[in-house]
């Protein structure tokens, strides 16, 4: 393979794609994988074996080496297959480049001859141009010369480089063959190995289908087992299936049975349910209305508060004020000391917190060894006693707990409800109720302390993890026994364990009842050991009671594990004990920690075991109130009550405790918070806003139902938003009061100190009230051990103010306008038992705007008294209320006073109102509406601004006919402080001058006036139409419609009609009205005409049309775009895969090609900005770039005003330079609602363009365009085309006349010219959403020649018989187009045979013309043309050459030529003559005596000898014939020589000349008759002894006697020349006109031979021609 390797060439091992390729084929086969992979299944299995059989390792390894051998061998010939393949492949490739290397050079070259000939043809142009002195041409023409010396130069080095380019690809292509030749041999070897691979493979093949047919065979005998023991169970299972469907239809009827009764009894409880349900739902609704009643009730107390929370909060800000001079006055410093205090306070709070942490810790840890005591007793009662072992010991319970309490899941719970083994304990179970009602949910997070942390570590990692669970036998190995044992041991070991357990406990059956329960009661149930003290021992003594039916055994087991350090049983076994016997066990406790132990002490009965439960408690306190509300009822003002409240210690331990008040939102903190943990207390705390759902109606909501609590609670934040909504600014209920003077409800004298073990305080509580109202103030009780909670009390009480109160202290008159009356009833109510005296009073400041009537009255005892209130404010309120009324927010809050007879406190009560204006203003308060016409209406906005606080109703009333306001007619509701903008339009009737008011009044009836202004024009022109609405137009498509412009100005009488003016001015001149109608700029609207003149009593019809177009700004940017995305992905690379396969396939020279070819692309790539300005609408980018903003269009409506100017007079009067003066008062305005649309088809072809140009296309000629139209509404649409020229160019190939939605049809149009002509059509495609227009485009250019021949005839004279003579002439392409041509000759063409048989011409009477004469005898064609066929470029020329070749003598030879265009059009038609003698002399002229066609007859042949004088036999002398060999009849002789010599009878040849005199006056000569005959010598190549030809004329005399003149009558003819022989005639005075004259005369010629014609001279007098 190495040596295979080395046969590549240097170039193709470092860039060729085939030696990388090898090369990573052999490093690939160097990697352990593939040799992993190429190990075969037999060498695994050899080396399996291995280890068992080392005698056979070598042979192995022989194998082993042979096998991989193989695999290598297989692997380069794979190799060495896949190089040949790829190989050829790049042989391939590099042949079909080389070959279109070799195309682009051919092309290369054309274009190079192309531009050298365009060269060539402008370089004659610019001198014909300087010649006629044209400097433009010139000009354009050197330019063109230059670009055309420019385009030469890059395609002659576009030709160098492809030529170098094709050298070296011919070299790579050379090598590549030398290569495939080195490598023949190795592609034969291949070829065998390949043959022999395929022979082992059929081998192979064979040996498998052997075996593959034995394991058929297998396989079908193991399915046949299969499907007899499938059909074997199939029958079973059919047997178990009917059985189980016996048994289920038993079953079904069954259940059948219950289920009836199931459904029974389910009916019966749903009914139940619903019951409950309305019950629950009457209940919640009642709790609902008391709620809400409550709510009601309290809304007034909370206002109370208010006032007074107001109140405590100004005295204690002068208390501190106070204190704050009096430091000052001292001299200290007043700031230190108030920031010390702060401080001091704020360490306080902190300590306070601390304890009631402790406490709820305390209070915490108690209700969880409650409850653990409670569950306890629960599976206590519900476990039997076997099963107490299994149970958690307490040190795991503790534990358990402080792992729990560490990971933050320890939560209060409700306790469980006292077993009947505590009932012995009331106080202990009322202290439990009393913790219970007053602790508070805590947050377990909040009770850590970091200084409290357990630093404990776990034994084991892991046990103390929340997702830690202790591992739990399988249910399967539940009755797992040894290893081994089989279910007969399972039986004996089952049967041994029965009997032991039955040889200790056995059942207690006495007359047939089996003893069931406990077998002893234990007297006390609870062993419980309380409030131990370390280092003592403590002793119990309990009694065992036997309650079984007879004789029972009892023994002492023990106590557990975690109670035997602490734990001492003495007992001794009584031995058997009767029924009802009892015994004593003494149960010693010695405590060593001090810590709460819980247990059981187990014994063991004849009937089973039992345990009594053992409790250790230490020292606790156990504090509660004897009650949570203090009620103090009702006292009057003044008035002072006392109360007294308990605090209660049933605990062993005693602590210190401190009354204090707490404030609400202190409460609510915690409560919601579920932590009793604060950082600090500050003494502003209690001074925070909080919301009313902690006012007075949550303590009575404590007292109500559980169902009623639950919905007060849940109505507290709608209550709160309310109340927040009114403006009420909630605080606290109670706090700390800073004297005593102010506080109504305080504690007593005795508020902390040491409470005792089992000791009670009795702490007093005092009201008394000052304000009026309900008070409630709650109380907190703090201890110093921080297990103690904290206990919370209320103390509620209400003030009864005077005997006269108001119920109502706040009276809201809401908002009120200035000088608009109010009125409103006070209700004043009594509690005396006795009539009062009332007088009522407002404050001297409103007395002038309020009043009270009466001013004094009566009120009867125990009932209420109504008095009026009157509010009538005046504008100078502001300035007469002085400081109850706010000027910025316009609040009025003025205090009433009612005065009580024989009482010094008057009852007052605050009237509140928000004063507003009643102003409307209207903004601009004058409209001018200037000039406008009759015709039209003006609009105007006015903004209608309201400054009152209320809103209004308004409407413009009295509005004249010819003013309008909208919306709503000008009637509406303005808001507060809004602004509404109203369109006023003026629509004159008459020209005249407008001045009026327009009056809006409001709902007060308060007026409010505009101003206006207006003059109304009659215009002398009108319109038929002032506003046109076009139907939806798609882009590019016109909608058209007409109107009039009306001249109805025909009398100046303004008394029987109105009559145009302008205003009040001067009417009008009757007589002809010019108009025009001004287009907005940039518009797509098309008024035609635009302008005009319209008589007296006339009309002008108008039309105006609607074309939609894209901005061409916005196209342009569009096609810029694409553009540049275009330049800039020009030069962008492939992708690095495609490039890497590129670079491998190519090599290095094509690769340096397509370099210089990018490199030419970018260079030569178009700038933007150039393009930007080059840019034209007819460009394709612009029309690509329209086509795709048409499809993307999604519509508008646009709106035009177009104006019309009338001036008077006719506009064809004007001169050029002089405009119309137009008035600008009566210009009429026209309004054009414009709708666009996206178009409903569009072109998905060429890129959208609806332009379509054929290009230049020869006369003639079809050139054909496939359109692609495209239906992109959403419906199916009906198309019809329009109808193009029927004689144009244009031709619509395939119509259609339905185009589905989304569908696309191609349409085909031709253009076939039938002249030289710019031909230009529109072709509609009309659907219902619109007209798509194709504009169609094509140069239809005829085939211009010119050829050089004049007349279109060749003659090409007299030829010697048997030569030839060449004639050339020159075809002239003055087209445009290169044009393709082709010669044929008619006696060529297909159709001469049958023209052949036809009879010639003189034997028929029809006139067809035969141009080809006389041919050839040979075959050969006469005349032959070079070249036949090709094609002349546009201003260039074409030489043909005509040769001319007879084989014998005739005078008639002749055949057209025709230039056949495109194989299509005959252009010219040249018709080709020739002569062809055996002699050199030759004679032309006279008048023809035979017929151009050759006889069918044979041509008599004739002794040459007679030829030159010699008589026939006989002596007669012969005819002769004509010298013409198509001659049918001889020449007939003359009657003057009927009998002429023999001699010249032998040689003479006639020619007939006529000659007619034409005398048209008898008075003035004639010129003479004048014929000539033509004597000339043929020049040929031949040898002669003459080099000339002589000739003579004799009888001349004779001649002239009869009138002739001859002249010359003898000559000499040169080769190649001819002579003319002239001869004239004029009548003698004896002719006679009758009777013409016939004169002969002998010509003789003298060349290679001698001939003699006799010509024939015919004369005669005509008169008219």
């Amino acid at each position: 393979m190495e040596d295979d390797v080395s046969l590549f060439p240097e170039e193709e091992m470092d860039d060729g794609p085939i030696l990388d390729n090898y090369c990573e084929d052999i490093g690939r086969l160097k990697e352990p994988e593939f040799e992993i992979e190429a190990v075969p299944q037999e060498a695994e299995s050899d080396a399996a074996l291995e280890c068992c059989r080392p005698e056979e390792g070598q042979n192995t390894g022989a194998e082993k080496t042979k096998t991989e051998t193989a695999d290598r061998d297989r692997t380069q010939a794979l190799h060495l297959r896949r190089d040949l393949n790829r190989l050829h492949t790049v042989r391939e490739e590099k042949d079909l480049f080389i070959q279109k290397t070799r195309g682009e050079l051919r092309a290369c070259r054309q274009r190079i001859e192309l531009v050298t000939r365009q060269q060539a043809v402008v370089a004659a142009e610019i001198s014909q141009q300087k010649e006629a002195n044209n400097i433009a041409a010139v000009g354009r023409l050197q330019a063109t010369h230059s670009r055309l010396c420019t385009e030469l130069e890059k395609e002659r080095d576009l030709e160098s480089n492809i030529t170098s380019t094709l050298k070296e690809n011919e070299n790579a292509m050379w090598h590549i063959e030398i290569l495939e030749g080195q490598m023949d041999a190795a592609r034969k070897a291949l070829r065998e190995e390949e043959a022999a691979e395929g022979r082992r493979l059929q081998a192979q093949a064979a040996e498998r289908l052997c075996k593959e047919k034995a394991a058929f065979r297998k396989a079908e005998r193991n399915q046949l087992l299969r499907i007899r023991k499938s059909m074997h169970v199939q029958k079973e299972h059919g047997l178990r299936h009917q059985k189980l469907v016996e048994d289920a239809q038993k079953n079904h009827k069954i259940a059948v049975k219950f289920l009836k009764a199931s459904l029974g009894r389910i009916r019966e409880q749903e009914q139940k349910e619903e019951m409950e349900s309305r019950e629950h739902l009457k209940r919640r609704m009642d709790a609902v209305l008391a709620l809400k009643n409550n709510i009601t009730t309290n809304r007034e107390t909370l206002r109370k508060f208010q006032a007074w929370g107001q109140a405590r909060a100004e005295l204690a800000e002068q208390k501190a004020q106070v204190e704050k001079e009096a430091i000052l006055a001292q001299g200290g410093d007043a700031f230190k000391q108030l920031f010390h205090q702060h401080r001091r306070q704020e360490l306080e709070a902190q300590t306070r917190a601390f304890e009631e942490e402790q406490k709820q810790r305390r209070l915490e840890i108690v209700s969880r060894l409650w409850k653990e005591e409670a569950e306890k007793n629960k599976r206590k009662k519900q476990l039997p006693p076997a099963q107490t072992a299994n149970r958690l010991t307490l040190r795991d319970k503790t534990w358990c707990y402080v792992a729990d309490f560490c990971d933050g899941l320890v939560t209060t719970a409700p306790l469980y409800p006292l077993d009947t083994e505590y009932s012995v304990h009331p106080k202990a179970s009322q202290l439990l109720q009393a913790i219970s009602s007053e602790s508070m949910q805590s947050d377990p997070g909040a009770l850590t302390n970091p200084e409290e942390e357990t630093l404990a570590v776990p034994e084991i990692s892991g046990l103390w993890k929340e997702d830690y669970k202790p591992y739990q036998v399988p249910k399967e190995d539940v009755d797992r026994k040894p290893v081994g044992g089989t279910k007969m041991d399972k039986d004996i070991l089952a049967h041994t364990m029965e009997r032991l357990r039955s040889g200790v406990v056995h059942k207690q059956v006495v007359s047939g009842r089996e003893f069931k329960g406990c077998p002893f009661n234990s007297k006390p149930e609870l062993i419980h050991f309380k409030d131990f003290d370390i280092g003592k021992v403590y002793k119990k003594k309990i009694t065992l009671i036997n309650t079984t039916y007879t004789i029972n055994y009892c023994k002492l087991v023990g106590v557990e594990e975690h109670l035997r350090d602490f734990i001492h049983i003495d007992f001794n076994p009584p031995g058997p004990m009767s029924a009802g016997m009892s015994c004593e066990v003494l149960v010693t406790f010695k405590p060593m920690i001090n810590k709460d132990l819980e247990g059981n002490v187990s014994f063991l009965a004849q009937t089973g075991g039992f345990s009594v439960p053992l409790k250790c408690s230490t020292k606790k306190c156990s504090l509660s109130l004897d009650k949570n509300l203090i009620d103090f009822g009702s006292y009057v003002v003044g008035e002072t009550a006392s109360r007294v409240i308990t605090l209660t210690n049933i605990g062993g331990l005693g602590t210190w405790y401190k009354f204090q008040p707490t404030s609400e939102s202190c409460e609510q903190a915690t409560s919601l918070n579920t932590s009793s943990l604060f950082i600090y207390e500050d003494k502003n705390l209690y001074d925070k806003v909080i919301m009313p759902s902690v006012s007075e109606n949550l303590f009575e909501a404590s007292e109500s139902p559980p169902m009623e609590t639950g919905k007060t609670d849940s109505k507290e934040p709608e209550e709160g938003c309310h109340a927040e909504s009114e403006g009420v600014t909630m605080t606290t209920i109670m706090e700390m009061p800073h004297s005593e003077d102010e506080v109504e409800i305080q504690l007593g004298e005795v508020t902390e100190g040491e409470i005792g073990p089992f000791s009670s305080i009795k702490v007093p509580i005092i009201f008394t009230p000052i304000i009026p109202g309900e008070v409630q103030t709650k109380f907190k009780v703090v201890f110093k051990n921080p297990q103690c909670p904290t206990l919370y009390f209320r103390v509620i009480g209400i003030a009864i103010d005077v005997p006269v109160w108001v119920p109502k202290p706040n009276v809201d008159l809401k908002i009120c306008m200035y000088d608009r009356l109010y009125q409103d009833s006070v209700l004043v109510h009594t509690r005396s038992k006795a009539a009062l005296r009332l007088r009522f009073e407002v404050c001297k400041e409103l007395r002038a705007h309020m009043e009270l009537l009466p001013k004094t009255g009566y009120i009867q005892a125990l009932s209420s008294y109504s008095v009026q209130l009157k509010f009538l404010p005046r504008h100078t309120l502001s300035e007469d209320a002085g400081k109850y009324f706010d000027k910025e927010s316009r609040v009025l809050e003025a205090p009433m006073t009612i005065w009580v007879a024989d009482q010094i406190r008057p009852v007052e009560f605050i009237v509140h109102a928000i004063v507003t204006t009643s102003d409307l203003e209207i903004s601009p308060s004058e409209v001018d509406f200037g000039y406008c016409t009759i015709y039209e209406a003006i609009k105007t906005n006015v903004t209608l601004h309201n400054h009152s606080l209320l809103p209004q109703e308004f409407g413009f009333v009295g509005l004249p006919k010819f003013v309008d306001i909208q919306p709503s007619d000008g009637f509406g509701t303005i808001l507060p402080l809004e602004s509404l903008r109203l369109d006023v339009i003026f629509q004159p009737t008459k020209a005249k001058e407008y001045s009026f008011e327009l009056v809006c009044k409001s709902e007060i009836n308060r007026e409010f006036k505009l101003s206006c202004r207006a003059v109304g024009v009659h215009p002398p022109l009108e319109l038929s139409h002032y506003q046109i609405k076009f139907a939806a137009t798609a882009l590019y498509d016109t909608s058209v419609s007409t109107l009039y412009v009306i001249n109805s100005h025909l009398s100046m009488n303004s008394l029987t009609h109105s009559v145009p003016r302008i205003g009040s001015q001067d009417v009008a001149p009757v007589g002809p009205t010019s108009f025009e109608f001004l287009l907005p700029l940039d518009s797509p609207i098309t008024i035609s005409p635009s302008v005009g003149t319209v008589l007296p009593g006339k009309r002008c019809l108008v039309q105006v049309a609607f074309q939609p177009v894209l901005p061409e700004e916005l196209v342009c940017q569009e096609a810029l775009q694409v553009l540049r995305k275009e330049a800039e992905a020009k030069p962008s690379f492939k992708d690095t895969v495609t490039q890497k396969r590129d670079l491998r396939r190519q090599s290095i020279p094509s690769m340096r090609l397509q370099n210089q070819e990018r490199q030419f692309q970018v260079s030569t790539s178009p700038n933007p900005e150039l393009q930007k300005q080059e840019l034209k609408a007819s460009s394709e980018e612009f029309q690509a770039a329209q086509a795709a903003l048409a499809r993307a269009f999604k519509g508008k409506f646009d709106k035009f005003v177009v104006p019309c100017v009338v001036a008077s007079g006719d506009i064809k009067d004007r001169k050029e330079t002089e405009t119309m003066s137009f008035s600008p008062q009566n210009t009429l305005y026209l309004e054009l609602w414009c709708p666009t649309v996206a178009p409903s088809i569009v072109v998905t072809s060429d890129k959208g363009k609806t332009v379509f140009n054929f290009g230049d296309v020869a006369v003639g000629h079809r050139s054909i365009k496939k359109i692609s139209i495209q239906n992109i509404s959403p419906e199916d649409l009906a198309v019809e085309f329009s109808v193009l020229n029927p004689n144009g160019p244009f031709v619509l190939l395939n119509p259609f006349n339905k185009l589905p939605m989304g569908e696309t049809q191609v349409l085909g149009l031709s253009f076939s010219p039938r002249e030289s002509i710019l031909a230009q059509e529109t072709l509609d495609i009309i659907t219902k959403r619109g007209t798509l227009t194709l504009t169609l485009l094509g140069t239809g250019v005829a085939s211009v020649i010119i050829c050089s021949i004049e007349g279109d005839i060749l003659n090409m004279g007299y030829v010697i018989a048997r030569e030839s003579v060449s004639s050339t002439f020159k075809l002239q392409n003055h087209s445009s187009l290169p044009i393709k041509f082709s010669m044929r000759l008619d006696s060529l063409s297909c159709t001469r045979r049958e023209d052949r048989q036809q009879l010639p011409r003189f034997l028929v009477s029809d006139q067809r013309t035969n141009v080809v004469g006389t041919q050839n005898y040979n075959g050969q064609s006469v005349f032959s043309v070079v070249p036949v066929e090709g094609v002349i470029d546009p201003g260039r020329s074409q030489d043909f050459t005509v040769t001319f070749s007879p084989d014998h003598e005739s005078l008639y030879f002749s055949d057209r030529l025709q230039v056949v265009l495109f194989d299509k059009r005959i252009s010219h038609q040249i018709l080709l003559k020739g002569a062809a003698r055996e002699h050199m002399m030759f004679v032309e002229g006279g008048d023809p005596l035979d017929v151009p066609v050759e006889s069918l007859t044979v041509i008599p042949a004739f002794d040459l000898e007679h030829r030159e004088g010699e008589p026939h036999e006989g002596g007669q002398p012969a005819l002769l014939l004509c010298p013409c060999p198509c001659t049918l009849h001889p020449c007939t002789p003359l009657p003057s020589q009927a009998h002429p010599p023999a001699s010249e009878a032998e040689k003479l040849k006639s020619i007939l000349v006529t000659l007619e005199y034409l005398q048209l006056d008898t008075h003035t000569p004639a010129p003479p008759a004048t014929r000539e005959l033509q004597v000339g010598c043929i020049r040929t190549s031949q040898l002669s002894p003459k080099k000339s030809v002589e000739f003579s004329l004799d009888s001349v005399s004779a001649l002239q006697h009869k009138g002739f003149t001859v002249e010359p009558s003898r000559g000499f003819v040169e080769r190649g020349q001819t002579k003319t022989i002239s001869i004239s005639w004029m009548p003698t005075a004896d002719f006679e006109p009758d009777h013409p004259l016939m004169v002969s005369a002998l010509l003789l010629l003298r060349g290679d031979v001698k001939e003699t014609y006799k010509v024939l001279l015919v004369a005669q007098v005509v008169t008219g021609p």
